[in-house]
């Protein structure tokens, strides 16, 4: 199983940018697609999760900015960013919690940078 993500980039203040990642392998099934994200010198935090029927949650900080969506038929989950302030800044990891094997597990994405800077 492998998560790629892509879409991370430079913004100015109030800017916008949509981050995806796509899981490929051998996977029976998915539950939760979620996106974390570290700034340097912080602990990973989560930014916002979507679950199997499209049950959201999301950081305060990123509430009525940020939506989190998915396409099931995919294996893709999305994050489009917007109104982005400079302390969004971090690398952003996309997390599925899915079946292969037999068993359930977290995989993580390799990170994309996200740079909001005028």
């Amino acid at each position: 199983v492998q998560l790629q993500a892509s879409g991370g980039g430079l913004v100015q203040p109030g800017g916008s940018l949509r981050l995806s990642c796509a899981a490929s392998g051998s996977i029976s099934s998915i539950n939760t697609m979620s996106w974390y994200r570290q700034a340097p010198g912080e602990q990973r935090e989560l930014v916002a999760g979507i679950a199997t029927g499209d049950y959201t949650n999301y950081a305060d900080s990123v509430k009525g900015r940020f939506t989190i969506s998915r396409d099931n038929a995919k294996n893709l989950v999305y994050l489009q960013m917007s109104s982005l302030k400079p302390e969004d800044t971090a690398v952003y990891y996309c997390n599925v919690h899915l079946y292969t094997n037999k068993r359930w597990n977290d995989y993580w994405g390799q990170g994309t940078q996200v740079t909001v800077s005028s």
